[in-house]
């Protein structure tokens, strides 16, 4: 009698737990600073391609410190990786206190940058753990379950987003109309108190998520867990990385994850351009956002069951299919019919990250903590499409509507970045043996 195996072991719930807590907290600092973008934009009077450097800054500190993380956690242990992923997610975000204080836009980046390196330690370490905690057989499930827990936080950050930042910021005061700006026409000596103001505004929530990681990182110091350290392995980097370039579903699942990441990021930054082209102000905005993350939370436990009866594969392709259709809604549909198949495309993206991430980590066994590393950079799609969609952006200027480009504006022909990007996670999935 075939019996599938258990999802958790009992013996391993409790550090399942604590490991699943940690998902919850990086999903916290991605959508607390995904509206930044829009914030910095009006605090500090930028154009698109000079706001989108929060999500470059931001996902490009992944891109930096993943590898260095794999070396370290393989050297030491996954909670050492945990502790010091902590620590620097702690000081990255105490280091806004200086960068209001300086009211310097580099030094927000920067602060967000050593952020992201405390994320990368995070989640290069949490994301195999996970796959590691049981049976291979039930190891994508488990991390979709894992992964579950992300947009909870997720949820968390956006809510003090828009209560205690957005809906704070002088600068984003209207008028009756609720499209003009009163920022805008005010002269520079009142610019600049309203600047030190919100930057404050901005800074604060930030600093006491600082206190608040750390508080974290020294419950988990005292926490008793498994180390996973293989004693006596070697750093072979060179030979690891000959065997992972030889598995082409590893290649080509590091590829998928780094357009999936970019198209996820695009499409849950320029939401809020997107309302405000449709005379909707960022606050108001959020609520879309908030929409995006709830429909996404309920698709991550959807997944989690549909993945006990279909192959991950063949899910992701029919996922991949459904994100494109709404994407081109969102191109293509006039008003609010569009916001909403672009709120829509976040269900359908729901049983991408970790699903690639577990097909792409399949059979590594020990090249799991390199690959995941890899995988871990390919969020460095995170960077570089909202930058280049932000360039899209100012083609016609600073606004969103200044163009026509196939009959739309260029802030829905700049969806044509996540179409495409879901494109190449459909041929990666189709791609996939069957087993």
């Amino acid at each position: 009698m075939n019996t599938r195996a258990e999802l958790v072991p009992k013996k391993l719930l409790l550090p399942f737990i604590l490991i699943t807590s940690l998902f919850a907290l990086w999903g916290f600092a991605n959508d607390i600073t995904n509206p930044m973008v829009a914030a910095f934009k009006r605090v500090l009077e930028l154009n698109n391609t000079q706001a989108s450097w929060v999500q470059l800054a931001f996902y490009g500190g992944y891109f930096t410190m993943a590898l260095p993380a794999a070396f370290f956690i393989k050297k030491y242990s996954y909670k050492t990786g945990v502790l010091l992923g902590l620590g620097l997610y702690g000081l990255g975000a105490c280091l806004f206190y200086p960068a209001a204080a300086l009211e310097s836009y580099g030094f927000f980046l920067a602060a967000l940058y050593i952020l992201t390196f405390g994320l990368a330690f995070l989640e290069t370490t949490a994301n195999p753990y996970i796959l590691s905690m049981g049976s291979e057989e039930t190891a994508t499930q488990r991390l979709n379950l894992a992964q579950a827990f992300n947009p909870m936080g997720a949820l968390a950050g956006l809510f003090v987003a828009k209560t205690y930042i957005l809906n704070s910021l002088q600068s984003s005061a209207t008028d009756e109309s609720g499209k003009v700006y009163l920022f805008d026409s005010l002269d520079e000596s009142a610019k600049a108190a309203i600047r030190s103001n919100d930057l404050m505004v901005i800074r604060d929530p930030y600093v006491f998520l600082g206190v608040v990681v750390l508080a974290i990182l020294v419950v988990i110091a005292l926490a008793k867990m498994p180390e996973n350290k293989v004693e006596g392995a070697k750093l072979d980097f060179i030979a690891t990385l000959q065997r992972l370039f030889k598995n082409r579903n590893f290649v080509e699942g590091t590829l998928a994850q780094l357009f999936y990441v970019g198209a996820q990021i695009m499409i849950w930054t320029y939401i809020y351009q997107y309302a405000e082209a449709l005379g909707i102000s960022t606050y108001e905005a959020v609520n879309y956002a908030f929409a995006s993350l709830g429909v996404f939370l309920v698709g991550r436990w959807v997944c989690t069951f549909l993945l006990r009866f279909l192959p991950a594969a063949r899910l992701l392709a029919g996922f991949a299919i459904l994100a494109m259709v709404f994407t081109l809604g969102a191109i293509f549909l006039p008003g609010m019919a569009g916001l909403y198949s672009l709120v829509a495309i976040s269900f359908a993206m729901s049983l991408m990250f970790p699903t690639i991430y577990g097909i792409a980590l399949e059979g590594l066994g020990e090249d799991a903590k390199f690959a995941a590393a890899f995988l871990v950079m390919a969020i460095v799609g995170g960077a570089i499409m909202p930058t280049l969609q932000g360039m899209i952006l100012d083609w016609g200027g600073s606004g969103y509507t200044d163009l026509v480009i196939l009959g739309v504006s260029e802030i829905n022909f700049s969806f044509f970045l996540p179409f495409t990007c879901f494109l190449l996670v459909f041929l990666f999935a189709v791609r996939v043996p069957a087993r």
